[in-house]
C-alpha cells in the first residue's frame, strides 16, 4: 500500500485528520502517536515536528472540533430570522447533530484534559462557539450578549442540548426505548426556556 505524499503544510493536516479518524474509531483515551503516525502513513518522528506530545495533537482535533461544531450551529442559526426561536432552535439542532455525528471528537471537546485549562486558543474558540447561541438571544432581547439574562438563558440552553448530546451518543434515549422527536423537542425546549421569567 502506498503511502500518502505530503506536500508542505500538509503533514500536520494529514496527522491531525488521522487522528480524528482514529479517536472516532477507540476514543481519544486510546490514542498515540505512533497509532496516528501509522494512520497517517508516515514515520513515528514525523508528528513531533509539529505536535510536543500526544496532548498537544489532541488539542488540536479538539480545536478543529470546535471549528466545525461552531460553523455549523451558525449555519443553522443564520438560516433563519435572527433571534428568532427557530434560528435559537436550529443551532441546538446543529449542537446535537454534531455530537451524534463526531461522538469521539465531542468527547474529546469536553473531556477537561490537563492542557485544555491552558490552551488561551481552545477556550477562545470555546467561548466563540457559545457565543453564537448568545448572540441570537441578545438580538431577541436587544441587549449585549453579556447582559446576565442572556447568560442565564444561553446556560440553560446550553445545559438542555449537551446533557441530551450525551444521551443520545451514549444510546441511553433508545436503551429506554423512548420514542423522540428531536426537532420537536428541541423547539418546544427552546419554547418553554425563552419564555421562563
Amino acid at each position: 500500500m502506498t503511502k500518502p505524499r505530503y506536500h508542505h503544510g500538509d503533514l500536520r493536516a494529514g496527522l491531525i485528520e488521522a487522528a480524528r479518524r482514529l479517536v472516532e474509531a477507540k476514543g481519544p483515551e486510546r490514542l498515540t502517536m505512533s497509532d496516528a503516525s501509522r494512520a497517517a502513513g508516515v514515520s513515528t518522528a514525523a508528528p513531533y515536528r509539529y505536535f510536543a506530545d500526544r496532548d498537544a495533537l489532541l488539542d488540536a482535533v479538539a480545536l478543529e472540533g470546535m471549528e466545525r461544531q461552531r460553523h455549523a450551529m451558525q449555519a443553522g442559526g443564520d438560516s433563519h430570522p435572527p433571534g428568532s426561536d427557530a434560528a435559537i432552535s436550529a443551532i441546538g439542532l446543529a449542537y446535537i447533530g454534531f455530537a451524534t455525528r463526531e461522538r469521539g471528537v465531542f468527547r474529546l471537546m469536553f473531556s477537561l484534559t490537563r492542557t485544555h485549562a491552558r490552551h488561551p486558543q481552545l477556550l477562545q474558540t470555546g467561548r466563540a462557539t457559545f457565543g453564537v447561541l448568545l448572540r441570537h438571544l441578545a438580538q431577541r432581547d436587544g441587549v449585549a450578549t453579556d447582559d446576565p439574562s442572556v447568560l442565564a438563558r444561553g446556560l440553560k440552553l446550553w445545559t438542555f442540548v449537551h446533557g441530551l448530546s450525551f444521551l443520545l451518543i451514549d444510546d441511553k434515549v433508545s436503551a429506554m426505548e423512548i420514542p423522540l422527536d428531536l426537532p420537536a423537542t428541541v423547539a418546544d425546549a427552546t419554547r418553554r426556556f425563552l419564555r421562563d421569567d
